[in-house]
């Protein structure tokens, strides 16, 4: 178990990487004129983003795997925690998409946020990662 544990957060942190560099390529995109380095970030946003769902594929199925593997423990009482964890990651493949989304828009010519709003966007992986370890080292609940 130790070994699904470990490859886990490998993976849960290749994941997060790829959702803290792909809204800095849409900050980049938001500001760029120039139609070949156009191009070439949203060439880069693409393959970030397919490379970046692969990546969470196995996160996931890892954690459900770990989930599986300890589920006696987890019925008892006491693990609000874990609750309020899964919630967490459901918002973080929601902002997958959202990401997937906004990449669409920028493929289309469609985009109507500026580069702030990308870069305030670019915190919320950040945000959910943080409180997603809390809950698990700390687990308040």
């Amino acid at each position: 178990m130790l070994w699904i544990k470990a490859l886990h957060i490998v993976f849960i942190a290749s994941w997060f990487a790829g959702l803290f560099y792909l809204p800095r390529i849409f900050v980049n995109l938001a500001q760029e004129t120039e139609v070949a380095t156009r191009e070439r970030l949203l060439g880069m946003a693409r393959r970030l983003y397919r490379f970046t769902g692969m990546i969470s594929l196995v996160a996931l199925a890892l954690g459900v795997w770990l989930l599986v593997l300890t589920w006696q423990f987890w019925k008892g009482p006491g693990n609000g925690w874990l609750h309020a964890k899964l919630f967490l990651v459901v918002l973080v493949i929601g902002y997958q998409h959202a990401c997937g989304s906004l990449l669409k828009k920028f493929e289309n010519g469609k985009n109507v946020r500026s580069h702030v709003w990308y870069r305030w966007f670019n915190e919320v992986p950040v945000l959910l990662m943080l409180a997603i370890v809390i809950l698990v080292v700390v687990k308040p609940f």
